[in-house]
This record gives structure tokens, sequence and C-alpha cells, in this order.
């Protein structure tokens, strides 16, 4: 056996829960050592809607603390991550002045119902109180009515049984992968006796001490805690460490890029969150100069074989039809499409009102060494989530609070310019690096603050042939300094080639020729 070493606490899972975690927690001073199977937000966490948001829909099951979380968690990601989380005005289309008032209070006590309409007096209702949810730390403005003839001024060619709309605002996460990664490489910033690994394999425990592989080689930890973050994955990784649960429900959840033009321009930098005919709420949002359609909500047991399915894509591109019968969506429109499953806890029923709330199962090692299982959560409320895990852990391994997440900014957020300093910031980095001021606002629209850093190494720098906005250089530099592991990782998080639908045999061709045969 390898020489064992000490943490303070062993994370098992690097999706957004563990990230925020591990952020926290070595904020305060606390050693730890997070294991990822695959890659950094590789799982659930890559494929969520990419909203930053308060969760309007809870409101109807009566989750009043969920929502209240979410929308207070949502304006601070607005000024933490602003250089990836953005405000998305957003429209709740409307077929009838009364409609989903009885299916509203049947679902409020947990029945279910059918909800397919819902009317200007329940929308009203709902958007007042997300307003006032949203209160603390506003970073957007309330929300409108708007009549069809409004309507038609902001979004055109709704269907037309559609007679007004709901205008509100939520957020939109860019890139969410690289917030993940963020959240790692600031933790080790803040405590150098953390440390981040992706492409780890959990090879078993005895007595306490765990045994993982990476690069190759067998190593062997002693945490005082173990946090399993594994998301949809937590009984499995219970199971590599020799506890047997059943903790976890899935949902699979798909979503659809596509290239629609039409469907682009008409949306108007706006989302439409929509009630179908089947009873389920769709969205559809401009995203990365193509669209997004989402998403599915279906029950699933191994979370490994989630996938979107083509009768899930066929379902998403012919719901659109049901607000935009005139835009048609059509397959060969289609350039990445996407499933994910949500760690939802194990439920009987419906799975579509099954909580979204968060919680922490208690378990223990054989020998006692406490187990903190992080079970379901959302993108939006992940800091929150995070600080409620690490103040159970802190007396557990002798530590205090030192300081809150609270206004700590992410990655690239950290001195990210506002609109009227944009311009002064791009200029200084353009003149000390001789980049273009084009290029340099580019880089900073994908990487934040952090394109400084990059910047430096980019002199001279070769365009790709078939992205020619991306070079060699710049995608070197994200191999030798986010901990790229492989060529998914690059393409899919540390980019965003694959998820805007830019990813060809062509692309991937030329990046494995010029960037990582080196």
């Amino acid at each position: 056996m390898s020489e064992i070493a000490e943490t303070d606490v062993l994370i098992l899972g690097g999706g957004i829960n563990g990230c925020g975690t591990f952020r926290d927690l070595s904020a305060q001073g606390v050693d730890c050592l997070l294991l990822e199977r695959t890659d950094f937000c590789a799982g659930a966490s890559a494929a969520s809607s990419r909203l930053m948001h308060g969760g309007l829909k809870y409101l109807e099951t009566g989750e009043f603390r969920l929502v209240r979380e979410s929308a207070e968690e949502r304006n601070r990601l607005l000024k933490n991550a602003a250089h990836y989380v953005s405000p998305l005005p957003s429209i709740l289309p409307l077929r009838s002045r009364l409609g989903g008032i009885v299916p509203s209070m049947l679902r409020f006590f947990r029945l279910k119902a059918k909800m397919n309409d819902r009317g200007t007096v329940i929308t009203r209702l709902g958007l007042t109180l997300y307003d006032i949810y949203g209160r603390n730390f506003r970073a957007m403005p309330t929300h409108s009515m708007l009549s069809r003839a409004k309507l038609d001024r902001t979004v055109a060619g709704l269907d037309a049984g559609i007679i007004g709309a709901g205008l509100y605002y939520e957020g939109q996460i860019s890139h969410a992968e690289r917030l993940g990664l963020e959240l790692i490489l600031d933790g080790e910033a803040l405590n150098p006796g953390s440390k981040g690994l992706n492409h780890v394999t959990i090879e078993g425990q005895e007595g306490g001490v765990i045994a993982y592989r990476h690069n190759g080689e067998t190593h062997h930890v002693r945490p005082k805690v173990v946090v399993n973050a594994g998301g949809a994955w937590i009984d499995s990784v219970n199971a590599a460490i020799g506890l047997e649960t059943k903790l976890m429900g899935g949902s699979k959840g798909a979503h659809l890029v596509v290239e629609n033009d039409r469907l682009y321009q008409v949306l108007n930098g706006h989302m439409v969150y929509f009630g179908t005919a089947d009873g389920r709420v769709n969205l559809v949002y401009p995203f990365m100069n193509r669209v997004l359609i989402g998403s599915t909500d279906i029950k699933i047991d191994d979370p490994d074989e989630a996938v979107c399915s083509d009768e899930e894509a066929t379902y998403l591109r012919n719901v659109v039809a049901e607000i935009f019968p005139d835009i048609p969506v059509t397959e060969d429109q289609v350039r990445h499409r996407f499933s994910g499953v949500r760690p939802l806890p194990d439920a009987e029923g419906d799975i579509g009102m099954v909580t979204r709330d968060h919680s922490i199962a208690e378990l223990a090692l054989p020998e006692g060494t406490p187990v903190l299982c992080l079970i379901g959560g959302k993108w939006t409320t992940f800091r929150g989530f995070s600080a409620e895990t690490t103040d159970k852990i802190l007396p557990m391994v002798g530590g205090q609070r030192k300081t809150g997440t609270e206004n700590m900014q992410i990655g690239g957020g950290k001195g990210y310019p506002d609109a009227d300093a944009r311009a002064g910031w791009i200029a200084d980095h353009a003149r000390r690096t001789n980049l273009s001021e084009a290029r340099m606002g580019e880089l900073l629209d994908r990487y934040g603050t952090r394109a400084a850093l990059m910047a430096d190494a980019l002199a001279g720098e070769a365009p790709l042939e078939t992205l020619p906005d991306y070079s060699v250089e710049e995608l070197r530099w994200l191999v030798e300094n986010e901990r790229v592991g492989s060529l998914d990782d690059l393409l899919s998080r540390r980019t965003a080639i694959a998820i805007s639908g830019r990813l060809t045999g062509e692309v991937q061709r030329e990046i494995e020729a010029r960037v990582l045969a080196v």
C-alpha cells in the first residue's frame, strides 16, 4: 500500500455542488481533496437548461422557501459571476383570463393535476409573488403584463390563440462548465492544502482509508469527513466505498441546440417559457447564436444511460409549433443535443412533482467516518447548498467559519468590468499584449478576466482553419492550465465549441492534429 495521506474532507464528485462545497470549505482553511470520475461539471451540471432562475413553477407546488432562496441566489450570481450569468427577459404566454386556477390549487396541495393553461389571473399573482421573493439583492426589473399588441412588438409570430403574456426576468448562464472549474481553481488559491482532481477512479475503502487511482497510480487517503456529491450517481459512489443505499431517483432532461435563423430573430433576445398541451412546461431562447429548446422530464434508473433519444428530439422540435406554428424546426437544423439526469431523491409518483429542493443524508463508514450525501439541489442554489454543507462540516473537523461566500466573486468574474468600464479594460489589455481590441473583447466574453492570464501567451497566435475565432495557442493554454484530461474536456467544457453547435468532424480532427498532438 502507498503512503496514506490525511485530509480534513474528501469530496467525491465534481459537479456544481461538489465544486461549490470545495471552494467554501477551502475558504475556511479546511483542507479538501475533491475526486471526480470524469471531468468537473461533466454530468448533470453540464446538461441543464442553463438558466439561473428562481423557479417560478415551484410556486405551484408551494415550495416558497426554495423560490425565495433561488431568486436571491440568482441575483447574487448576476453580480458574482457576471462574466457568464446575465439577465434574460422572459415571456410567459397567456391563452385565457382564468385558466389554471383549479389545477394550481390542486398542485399546491400535492395533488396530481394537468396544467396546460396558465391564465392572466394566476400568472399575475405568480409573478407578483416572484417579484416579492426576488426583492433582496434585486438586479433586474420587476414583471409587467403585455397585451397581445405589445407582445407582438416584443416577440412576433406567436400562436393566434395567445391573448397576451407576462414579461419577467431570469438569469442565463452561458458557460456553466467553466464556472465549476473556476470554483475548483479558486478553492485551491484560497487554501494551498486543498486539491481538485478529475479523471479519478475510486478503488475501494477499508478501515476509513479510501483508495483511488489517478494518472495510472493508486493513492490512499484517510479523511475526517466524506462528502458524497455524486449527484445522480450518489448510490453508486456509496457502493464504491462500501455503503449500500437507495437514496436517488433520477429524472432525465433532454435539450436541443438548433440553427433556425427565423426562430432566433423572432425571439428578439427573449426566452419563451410555455405550458404545452401535454401538461409540461418547456422553454425556447436564443443561445450562442443558436436556439436552445428544452426540456423533457422522464424517470430513469441508470444515469449512465441518459441520452437525448430520437423520440425526445422529435418531441422537442414539434412542441415549438404549439407557440410558433409558422416556424417549423426541422431535423436538419439540430446542431447539438444533450441530456442529463436531475439528482432527485427517490420517490414514488409523478416525477414532475418531486421536489427540486436540496437535503443532506448523514451516513457513516463502518469505522465511524461521517459520510454526508448531497441530495437534490439546483444549479442556481449551489452556493447556498454549499454553505449549508460547510456549516455542518466545520464542527466535525474542529473549524469555524471565517468568511461568507455571499459576495465572493468567481473566477473570471473577479473585477469583471461593467458596461461603462468594458471598453477601457479591453483597450488596456490589448495595448499590453499587442492583441487587437476585437480579439481582447472576444477573450473577455469567453473567459472573463481570466483572459488577462491567457493573453500573454497568444503573441503571434495561429487561428484554426475550421474555427478562425479560436487559435492553436488559445486552446493549448487551456490544455496546459485548466486540467484538460481528454479531447472532450476541451471541446465540451473548457470551450463552448460543442454546446454552441459548432463541433464538426473537421473541427475535431484539426484540434487533435494541431493542439493535442504536440
